[in-house]
């Protein structure tokens, strides 16, 4: 039994949740899918600055600094000027806006189809201020403006909201190369410390490997020990060998899941077992690595195992799935769980293959569904 709990702590020690391909490919994603705003700080001042210098000429005028351009034009009174640049700081600011931060809602999917939206957009846009403008500017100001003057508000405030558009794809430019620096600094640590547990992981497999030769000369006479050494010494030879993949064949998965079960049935005895029902044609199909491990291991921290209540776990295919089901017996003590473990798996399935892991409770039994293809 001392050996018993030695092994059993021993593998408890083994880093099952070590995968540094897929920590890497998680940070890569992470690179595409995080986005931040451009923050109002930049995006307020320049709205401002740009509604200020147009509304300036109409400021100068007020206070005759400079003659009024032509008669026709409307006289340059608080109201005036005090409307042209809440109206000017308004369509600015929504046009940075819209091409800084909201383009991205309907661009991030379909690129081209994203450019013709947002081309609309901003003429809608547009076209929406030039309609509020000549309604409230009367109603507002307290004085008509005639058409040559409403022409060339209307063609000044184009002209500037073009080039805020190019301003704001300067502004988008800089940010996400600001985030491109900060990703790969991140990433280069990343990989320093991926390295430095490889390093580690080089030199643990040589001791233990000894140790347990060392164990296996000491228990020899022994068979069950001699067996329960050399199962876990295949065990742990499994789990290094596999560590760098992030895919392996179902059979090789099989073959490891015998060897742990072999495991557990030195603790529990018959109080444990296992049905294997595979068909043979998925053999050669890839799963993620020590997702059938995961899932016994599971089956057996969450389910009372006693004389009384034996559990037995079934493995087996049923169409285009993998099929890992138990009977539920809740333990009557606290089971210490992050909960994390399924929710790996399904987030593993979800990155690597695209697929979706089901999970059901059904008469009773829990079942977990992995999809073969």
């Amino acid at each position: 039994m001392k050996l018993f709990k030695t092994m059993v702590n021993l593998f408890k020690r083994i880093p099952l949740n070590s995968y540094p391909s897929l920590q890497v490919k998680l940070a890569k994603i992470r690179i595409v899918l995080k986005f931040k705003k451009v923050k109002q700080r930049v995006l307020l001042p320049i709205a401002l600055v740009v509604a200020l210098l147009l509304t300036l000429p109409r400021i100068l005028t007020r206070y005759s600094i400079t003659e009024e351009l032509t008669d026709s034009f409307t006289s340059a009174s608080i109201n005036d000027i005090f409307f042209r640049f809440v109206f000017a700081s308004a369509l600015f600011w929504t046009v940075l806006q819209l091409n800084t931060n909201w383009k991205y809602a309907f661009t991030s999917k379909n690129k081209s189809t994203g450019i013709a939206i947002l081309v609309f957009s901003n003429l809608v846009l547009f076209a929406f201020f030039v309609v509020l403008f000549n309604y409230c500017y009367p109603i507002l100001v307290g004085q008509t403006i005639s058409e040559n003057e409403l022409g060339l508000v209307h063609f000044v405030y184009f002209i500037v909201a073009a080039i805020l558009v190019f301003v704001s794809g300067v502004l988008r430019y800089q940010l996400i190369h600001k985030e491109d620096v900060m990703e790969n600094e991140r990433l280069q640590q990343e990989q320093l410390k991926s390295e430095l547990a490889a390093l580690k992981n080089q030199i643990n497999p040589h001791f233990l490997f000894n140790s347990l030769n060392s164990l296996n000369t000491l228990v020899r006479g022994n068979e069950e020990a001699t067996t329960f050494v050399n199962k876990l010494s295949v065990l742990y030879r499994y789990i290094l060998q596999s560590g760098n993949q992030d895919l392996v064949l179902l059979q090789d998965e099989l073959t490891f899941l015998k060897s742990y079960v072999h495991l557990i049935q030195t603790r529990y005895r018959d109080r444990f077992s296992i049905r294997i029902a595979i068909d043979e044609q998925w053999l050669s199909t890839k799963i993620p690595v020590l997702s059938l491990q995961l899932l016994v291991e599971n089956a057996i921290k969450h389910n009372e195992i006693s004389e009384n209540l034996p559990l037995e776990v079934h493995v087996f295919t049923d169409e285009n799935y993998l099929i890992v089901e138990n009977k539920i017996q809740p333990k009557s003590t606290y089971v210490d769980s992050t909960g994390n473990g399924l929710a790996n798996l399904a987030k593993r399935y979800d990155l690597l293959e695209n697929k979706k892991v089901v999970i059901s409770n059904t008469n009773n039994s829990f079942r977990v569904k992995l999809p073969l293809n």
